[in-house]
């Protein structure tokens, strides 16, 4: 596009987004924001939006605040000053205070649940004009040089500027663009989820540290919180859903105090939500011609960081920036890649390292280079800087 009597037009004037998780609802929201006309396609037929919950670190709030949310996820979230470092029995090692460097104006870290993040999300794209399906995604793209041609899964067809896949971490659209080349790897890991009443004395996120495993907890509102537990389970093995909170309990067998109370309040197999951890990174560029692959569908890491949606969500945020300038496509998707590449590769490679010592440290293995809370403290600095 063009200036046009001294209005600034985007790039491109239609976009699909293909996916309407995190990613693609904040990717809607942004490209409205500047002028851009959005079709959003979610193949589910509801939002199935599971009910734990996620950390907000602040380079989250800062990327939110960009596009006038980080306000309403800090309102109804829990924000916090950061970690409190417990032993196997409840005995406090240490505080860990994070870092409000990115968004001054917001707190350190925001605990919020899943489902009140997609509401706000949800809410807001309706509310800039995002046109949302339900049940439908994408059959096929042509992309024909200056335009994509799309048939729909519904059996209709439009012609768009340029499609967004932001369908995950088992992309459909992902395997469409580069086949199998780029495929989830398991890292060893699993994580458990499981929501508790919050205590009124609770004033910090929480990590405690066992022989065997690691676990957090995380506020979420002024009553609620959520544990998560992360486990080393080699062979991916496969759980079966009505034994959940049985295999959980026995996970958390080696902790005392206030976490045995927890352990014991964990009987609703249906509330725990089990994830082994996997991680894939694609290494070419995230775009074939008019395509475009962002979030988990690009760059899945594990959630050692807490970085997983503020990367989806930054990744989001910028292209709504770029695709916003008057510029050939071309170069603004250069500097896309430019801008998020290495730093979604820092955030996957720092929490694979962590992941590792981690299970090290579990088997027994002494490594005189394991320091996983130096990283974790680094890396989360690094993360406020801008890009």
């Amino acid at each position: 596009m063009h200036n046009n009597g001294g209005i600034i037009l985007p790039a491109v004037s239609r976009v699909l987004i293909i996916g309407g998780g995190i990613g693609g609802l904040t990717a809607g929201i942004a490209f409205r924001q500047v002028g851009i006309e959005v079709d959003l396609v979610e193949k589910e037929s509801d939002w199935t939006v599971y009910g734990v919950g996620i950390i907000q670190p602040n380079n989250t709030l800062r990327a939110l605040e960009k596009i006038g949310l980080a306000q309403d996820c800090v309102d109804v979230g829990a924000a916090y000053p950061g970690w409190r470092i417990f032993d196997v029995n409840g005995g406090l090692l240490m505080e860990d205070p994070a870092t409000s460097d990115a968004a001054p104006a917001y707190p350190p870290v925001n605990g919020i649940t899943r489902p009140k993040l997609h509401g706000i999300l949800l809410k807001c794209a309706l509310d800039a004009g995002v046109s949302i399906k339900l049940s439908v995604t994408a059959e096929t793209l042509d992309d024909q040089g200056g335009a994509v041609e799309v048939l729909f899964t519904d059996g209709t067809s439009r012609t768009y500027d340029f499609v967004v896949c932001c369908d995950g971490l088992f992309s459909e659209m992902r395997k469409k663009m580069f086949g199998t080349r780029f495929e989830p790897k398991f890292s060893g890991q699993a994580v458990w989820r499981y929501n508790f009443p919050r205590p009124s004395t609770m004033e910090w996120g929480e990590i405690h540290c066992g022989p065997r495993n690691k676990l957090g907890l995380v506020p979420l509102t002024s009553d609620l919180m959520y544990m998560f537990l992360v486990t080393a389970e080699p062979g991916n093995p496969r759980m079966p859903k009505e034994k959940l909170a049985e295999a959980m309990r026995e996970r958390l067998a080696d902790y005392g105090g206030e976490i045995a109370k927890l352990r014991d309040q964990i009987i609703d197999s249906e509330a725990v939500v089990y994830r082994p951890m996997q991680n894939i990174l694609i290494t070419d560029p995230w775009m074939k011609g008019r395509v475009i692959l962002i979030g988990d569908a690009a760059h899945t890491t594990t959630p050692h960081l807490a970085q997983g949606a503020a990367m989806a969500i930054e990744d989001a945020v910028l292209l709504g920036e770029l695709l916003g300038r008057d510029e050939p496509l071309d170069d603004l998707l250069a500097e896309f890649m430019q801008r998020r590449f290495d730093r979604v590769k820092f955030v996957v490679d720092s929490s694979t390292q962590i992941a590792e010592w981690e299970m090290e440290e579990w088997q027994g293995i002494e490594n005189p280079d394991a320091d996983p809370g130096k990283l974790l403290y680094s890396a989360t600095q690094t993360l406020m800087e801008e890009y």
